[in-house]
């Protein structure tokens, strides 16, 4: 199985995709947070950061563009060429009110002709491979399969689907009887995308869908890094099975190694206390739920204002809660 790890804003940056590669790795194909290309012609100082060659040796990534511009889908694309990247990807799966209003991720999808034109001309004028992250739809899951007739006229390196339509956001059960005919009509390879936020999760899916290759992650992996090594592994628990944690260590152990390393990361690479407090308090929101009964030091951490008190809270997280990742059994 291919594993992605899906971008999401403010947490999977280029310092967590590295770190997280230094630590759990286990993963195929990492997606930088969406780059929205202007009119301007020009990256900002951020975006720069995340494609900058040197920030991501040794790990595969694929740059995220989020535009219903094709001229400046293509200005992006040439650039990242430029930069030795081999393909990109077209976001048309946010389904955030504030970019579905500009026509932009999943908002697009209700303008199914504009849509295809934009492709044509991408397809036409881009030369590196381009995938695609799609939902369902704007309105009803049924919107897909004329959706799907579009990326079909196309030489979609890979179509990544979260079975949901734009106005469902991420509430709900994901459309899986969708997801199934359409898999079967693509004419392109297929990624699943949607809520495999543990290895039972994966593993249902993987017995309702056994010939999808590609799955890609974003909660679930921010939640429970492990997770990807968990489906490496048949769906072990890490209490289980020690003996074959990554480099040999407890999970626990791993875990604070990772929080450790980007905690200093963030440290070097932003500016005061506030800034990087607040970066790696999104990032416990997730975490927390390894921990048994460590919601009353998940408050503390969420109320820390200086790293003193930040740090000596993870510590007493680390020292006194257990970390519980249960195995598919």
């Amino acid at each position: 199985m291919n594993i992605y790890l899906a971008p999401m804003e403010g947490i999977t940056g280029w310092g967590y995709r590295n770190t997280f590669q230094k630590h759990f790795g286990h993963i195929d194909k990492y997606m930088t947070p969406f780059l929205s290309p202007g009119s301007s012609k020009g990256f900002t100082n951020r975006q720069i950061q995340e494609i900058l060659p040197e920030h991501n040796q040794g790990i595969c990534v694929t740059p995220q563009l989020l535009t219903c511009r094709s001229q400046d889908f293509i200005w992006a694309a040439k650039e990242l060429k430029q930069l030795g990247y081999k393909e990109v990807n077209l976001n048309l799966g946010c389904p955030s009110g504030t970019v579905t209003a500009k026509k932009k991720g999943s908002g697009f999808l209700a303008y199914p002709e504009e849509l295809n034109e934009f492709l044509f001309q991408i397809y036409e004028k881009v030369d590196m491979k381009i995938s695609i992250k799609t939902r369902l739809g704007k309105e009803e899951p049924e919107e897909f399969y004329h959706l799907l007739s579009i990326y079909n006229q196309y030489p979609v390196s890979e179509l990544i689907i979260h079975p949901r339509v734009q106005k469902e956001f991420y509430k709900g059960s994901p459309h899986w009887d969708v997801f199934g005919e359409g898999a079967k009509r693509s004419a392109n390879p297929v990624c699943y995308n949607g809520d495999l936020k543990s290895i039972k999760d994966y593993k249902r899916f993987h017995e309702e869908f056994p010939r999808i290759e590609t799955v890609m992650i974003g909660r679930g992996l921010i939640t429970n890094p492990f997770l990807a090594w968990q489906i490496a592994k048949g769906g072990t628990g890490i209490e289980t099975d020690r003996s074959q944690m990554p480099q040999l260590k407890e999970g626990s152990v791993l875990l604070q190694a990772f929080h450790d390393d980007l905690y200093h990361h963030y440290q070097e690479t932003m500016s005061g206390e506030k800034n990087v407090l607040f970066r790696m308090k999104e990032l416990w929101s997730y975490l927390i739920e390894l921990f048994k009964n460590g919601e009353k030091i998940g408050k503390r951490i969420k109320k820390s204002q200086h790293y003193k008190e930040y740090e000596e809270a993870v510590k007493q997280l680390f020292a006194e809660k257990k970390l519980h990742i249960a195995s598919c059994e």
